[in-house]
């Protein structure tokens, strides 16, 4: 499965457009609720135990956005977009959304 950001693959030809598709990854852990909480702790450093936990969840979205196109039949998905959001009471939960155009080149 060729993923991308951009509209086209350079070099390929689109031959059919399957429709959007859309995978999405909620964590619901308490590193988010601390990270938001004292974001003004971690200015001008980087916090491992964070950036771990959303590649997870970012993984877990791209991993379900390919498994919705293949099963539509598609080889490739363009024009891919990667959304972050809090939601839950408090701001508990993060949402990584990640939606593209199935395509089959």
């Amino acid at each position: 499965m060729i993923l991308s950001t951009t509209p086209t693959l350079e070099g390929k030809s689109i031959r059919d457009y399957k429709g959007i598709v859309v995978g999405e990854a909620i964590l619901g852990a308490n590193v988010f609720r601390d990270l938001f909480a004292g974001i003004r702790d971690i200015i001008g450093g980087r916090s491992g135990a964070y950036e771990k936990e959303l590649a997870k969840a970012r993984e877990i979205a791209f991993e379900e956005l390919s498994e919705r196109a293949e099963k539509l039949g598609a080889n490739a998905v363009v024009g891919i977009d990667i959304d972050y959001e809090v939601v839950g009471q408090n701001g508990s939960m993060l949402m990584v959304s990640i939606s593209g155009t199935a395509v089959v080149i």
